[in-house]
């Protein structure tokens, strides 16, 4: 069975930090990219960012630039994302999915966490 375990969210005040993980199993984590991508309330899920698994290359909305950080540990089977300089703008649930290749478009992935909520305090 596959699985995406989102962890790490919580309440943080603006300008702290949180490190999301994103723990998975049933599939050959190798062989699938993964993108981190959050949903506030009333607005569509949008991409955050996602790492390839072919090359490990990384790709960040413009709105994360520069304050966050996505990484693969493969051994450990699991997508971390670092947030940093975080603001009340970046409250959502954040979902973490597993695909084919590294995009930000929700439809190119097959598989989905259950997410992690994060709220940032102002």
């Amino acid at each position: 069975e596959v699985q995406l375990v989102e962890s790490g969210g919580g309440l943080v005040q603006a300008g702290g930090s949180l490190r999301l993980s994103c723990a998975a199993s049933g599939f050959t984590f190798d062989d699938y990219a993964i993108g981190w991508f959050r949903q506030a309330p009333g607005k569509e899920r949008e991409g955050v960012s996602c790492i390839s698994s072919s090359d490990g290359s990384t790709y960040y909305a413009d709105s994360v630039k520069g304050r966050f950080t996505i990484s693969s540990d493969n051994a450990k089977n699991t997508v971390y994302l670092q947030m940093n300089s975080l603001k009340p703008e970046d409250t959502a649930v954040y979902y973490c999915a597993a695909g084919d290749i590294a995009t930000m478009e929700t439809y190119e992935y097959d598989y989905w966490g259950q997410g992690t909520q994060v709220t940032v305090s102002s």
